[in-house]
């Protein structure tokens, strides 16, 4: 009966040690950046909408923590969904030219946030250190950011 606890036990651990290593990250090294926030400029102003570019990378644990932080808090999806096209722009050689089109938003550090209109005109860029709190992200300064900058809904 031990055996097969241990057994059960093993494989349960296995089995959640490779959903972990299977979660989807939320930067894709292999993303045509470009492309992606063309399409994220016209998606949003077919919608009404602005983009949201949280530029970092997988290897940014800040970054992970803020994608993780909205999926996971219900009002600040709510509010990204309704008011933002969301981008997310990897951190990497292929990339430089698009950080300087955008002003070199990473000076500020990762993630660092870039709002578009919907004609693709940078209309602020977040220091997401403004958004911290503790060893996390704050839920109301998140929200105060992501309404301060929705567009106006007409």
């Amino acid at each position: 009966m031990k055996k097969i606890i241990l057994v059960f036990i093993i494989c349960f651990s296995i089995a959640k040690m490779n959903a972990q290593e299977e979660k989807v990250k939320p930067y894709n090294s292999e993303a045509d950046a470009k492309a992606d926030i063309a399409n994220a400029v016209k998606k949003a102003k077919s919608e009404g909408k602005y983009v949201m570019i949280q530029a970092g990378g997988n290897w940014c644990g800040w970054c992970i923590l803020f994608d993780d932080k909205v999926k996971a808090t219900p009002i600040l999806k709510k509010a990204l969904d309704e008011n933002y096209v969301s981008v997310h722009l990897n951190y990497s050689r292929e990339n430089k030219d698009i950080f300087k089109e955008l002003g070199s938003p990473d000076k500020y550090g990762f993630p660092v946030f870039v709002i578009l209109d919907e004609e693709g005109k940078v209309v602020h860029t977040q220091d997401s250190g403004k958004l911290e709190e503790g060893k996390g992200h704050s839920t109301e300064k998140v929200m105060e950011f992501f309404t301060k900058w929705a567009p106006v809904k007409k």
